[in-house]
């Protein structure tokens, strides 16, 4: 937060858009200013009760803060508000959604596609799985257990069938099992993930489209968490990177922008390969859609009243760094996956944890159990190591993971099976990497006085 340069780029900003609706005549809104300025003065003590999300040592859940070009390109729209639902509420940001997306399309290949933004990866999941459900009424849909729990959740709002699919110890979609799950023929929707919220699994695209190829099903994949990935393909392991290659080959597909985008909350976004899906979402508003004659994204959104502020901060987020391979905005996201293999190489050096027998991350998410004789003790000494790391400013996450993720085999009846809790690190932030011997320091020094 030292030297942010939000304020005074808004400021010049506000003026140059102040003078464009100069020709208007003068009016003034009442406002207590005296008590705007007290209670905004509270509210800011108030959001001092939060974990510091923009600096380096916050390296627990999915939150990275919104570039400052984001954050006020955000707050320059909010004087006029735009509503994207329709051209008359959003002209400009109109447009800017419009580029904005085709350059996100432009990340998986594709130039002739249906898309637009939302509120967010959950209602841009149930978009796509809504649309399945028009193409395929009466199928089933399938994702990994390790998928988010929103499209079980989903399915049942849509009151569509749906199937958990085993995992393998690597986190991802175990084929075997989905295999079985196709031979039943009733599956209309194969959801993949590439990035689980747990560990960053990346389930195996590339094969899961040689089974539609025999079964004839849709695919979608979440890519909400891992999507931008596709920009650094040659930082990838082989699996993750064949699985990323593929994606042209989705029905559809969503990435979250309010993650690894650098946008403010909420932006998702949600892309259909085929522009013909538009058909399902045709309808008429008698006072919204007559003044112009140009695409209004209200008619390919289930979404009716959209904030216009996220285009408009998407696009210019992107003018500055635009998503493509080679770039700054990809150089990022090559330095926190940088960050999460060297504190892997690290915690796999140490007696004191026991990172995934599966080998590295996939992307930029970290977990490890605690070396521990029982997993009981494991998940007591994650607990206090967790609560002592956040004495000391470094904020880490838990999570509950299979124990024979770490273990093996396990044949031990004292040692037992089921889950246990871990440690886990989002390194989503490109400080991260030139901060991990801070952060390996106060957790080497957290876990030794947990030994």
């Amino acid at each position: 937060m030292n030297n942010d340069p939000v304020p005074a780029l808004l400021s010049r900003a506000t003026a140059i858009l102040e003078a464009q609706f100069a020709s208007l005549p003068d009016f003034s809104a009442p406002a207590d200013t005296a008590a705007m300025e007290r209670i905004l003065a509270e509210t800011a003590l108030r959001l001092g009760d939060n974990f510091p999300y923009f600096h380096p040592l916050y390296a627990g859940q999915m939150l990275r803060p919104p570039h400052p070009l984001a954050r006020a390109a955000y707050a320059l729209a909010m004087s006029i508000n735009p509503n994207n639902h329709a051209r008359d509420g959003g002209r400009a940001s109109s447009e800017m959604e419009i580029e904005a997306v085709r350059q996100i399309a432009g990340i998986f290949g594709w130039t002739d596609f249906l898309g637009h933004l939302t509120s967010g990866g959950t209602f841009a999941n149930l978009e796509a799985l809504w649309i399945a459900g028009q193409l395929n009424p009466g199928k089933r849909n399938v994702a990994s257990e390790q998928a988010h729990y929103t499209h079980s959740r989903i399915s049942a709002a849509l009151k569509l069938d749906f199937s958990s699919i085993a995992a393998d110890r690597s986190g991802r979609m175990d084929l075997n099992a989905l295999e079985s799950e196709l031979r039943k023929g009733d599956v209309g929707t194969v959801v993949a993930t590439l990035g689980t919220t747990a560990i960053g699994a990346v389930d195996p695209l590339d094969e899961i489209i040689k089974l539609r190829e025999r079964y004839g099903f849709r695919i979608h994949v979440d890519g909400a968490y891992g999507g931008y990935f596709r920009l650094i393909l040659d930082a990838l392991d082989e699996p993750a990177r064949r699985a990323y290659a593929a994606l042209d080959q989705a029905d559809s597909i969503v990435v979250d922008p309010h993650k690894h985008g650098l946008q403010p909350y909420g932006c998702g976004c949600i892309l259909f390969r085929d522009p013909s899906v538009g058909r399902f979402y045709k309808h008429d508003s008698p006072y919204t859609y007559f003044t112009s004659r140009e695409l209004h994204l209200g008619e390919i959104s289930l979404e009716c009243s959209r904030a216009g502020a996220s285009a408009v901060a998407l696009w210019a987020t992107q003018q500055l760094l635009p998503p493509v391979p080679g770039g700054e905005f990809a150089h990022g996201l090559g330095q926190g996956r940088a960050a999460a293999m060297e504190l892997d190489r690290r915690l796999r050096q140490s007696p004191l944890f026991q990172p995934l027998l599966a080998g590295p991350p996939e992307l930029d998410i970290v977990v490890w159990k605690v070396a521990a004789a029982t997993p009981q003790e494991a998940s007591a000494k994650a607990q206090k190591i967790f609560d002592d790391c956040a004495v000391q400013n470094l904020h880490l996450a838990l999570v509950q993971l299979p124990l024979i993720w770490f273990e093996g085999e396990v044949v031990n009846a004292n040692i037992g099976s089921g889950n246990v809790t871990c440690l886990r690190s989002v390194l989503m932030k490109p400080e991260h990497r030139e901060w991990l011997d801070e952060i390996w320091q106060r957790l080497t020094a957290a876990s030794a006085e947990n030994k």
